[in-house]
């Protein structure tokens, strides 16, 4: 797993599978037993919350349709959940995803 992979994960309270992105280094943290996730929605109403960002539809990122990464529901899941990867995001998108995060926990200015 590498971090921007967009991968189907099952995420407990969703109750099936769900694509997310992976927020965590396994370089760094590779032994530990969960990943931090950011799942996706198609749902782009959601777009109205902070922590979000837009994923195009593209080759790259193997989605079929407009997606929004939900980076306000940022959570660790059992590695055992993470299934298939379906491509990635670019790094372009990845730092968004990051500017996001520094929102929410206040460390951007």
């Amino acid at each position: 797993m590498t971090v921007g992979d967009i991968h189907w994960v099952e995420l407990p309270a969703a109750n099936g599978h769900r694509p997310a992105v992976i927020l965590q280094d396994d370089h760094y943290a590779g032994g530990l037993p969960v990943v931090l996730v950011a799942p996706l929605t198609t749902a782009r109403a959601a777009m109205r919350f902070a922590g979000t960002a837009l994923v195009p539809p593209t080759p790259q990122t193997g989605l079929p349709q407009p997606s929004v990464v939900l980076v306000f529901q940022l959570r660790a899941i059992d590695r055992g959940r993470v299934k298939e990867r379906i491509g990635s995001v670019g790094e372009a998108l990845l730092q968004q995803i990051f500017v996001e995060l520094d929102r929410l926990t206040g460390r951007a200015q």
